[in-house]
């Protein structure tokens, strides 16, 4: 499985990417939104998307929307990891087609327990 962790904190990326690599997920990472849509401009559309919300150039909630608007794309499972935890941004994101959202700071189990409620867990971790 594929996954793009879209976060403009280089620690944070780093995070996400040693959870997805220990679960299996080969993994690409963007420092904000636009460098996200170019990853998928280049042909690489993963699995999963793990988006921050807060970012220069191209926050997640556009990128979210952009995403969105390509047909290409729309298989593609969107999570927010932000720390925007008011119910107001929770509602906006998931309106704009994000799948599921985490609220920073969170566990590794937590995350992984995420996946599991999108069905993106692969099989031999699943077991």
């Amino acid at each position: 499985m594929r996954a793009l962790v879209i976060d403009d904190s280089r620690a944070m990326r780093r995070i996400v990417t040693g959870i997805l690599t220990n679960l299996g997920y080969e993994v690409r990472d963007a420092g904000h939104g636009g460098e996200g849509l170019d990853v998928l401009n280049e042909g690489w559309v993963p699995d999963l998307a793990t988006i921050d919300w807060n970012m220069p150039v191209m926050d997640g909630l556009q990128f979210v929307s952009a995403v969105r608007s390509n047909p290409a794309w729309r298989r593609m499972t969107m999570m927010m990891v932000t720390s925007e935890s008011e119910h107001t941004q929770i509602v906006r994101a998931l309106a704009a087609g994000a799948h599921e959202y985490m609220i920073k700071p969170f566990t590794a189990d937590a995350f992984r327990d995420k996946l599991a409620l999108l069905g993106l867990l692969p099989q031999e971790v699943a077991l």
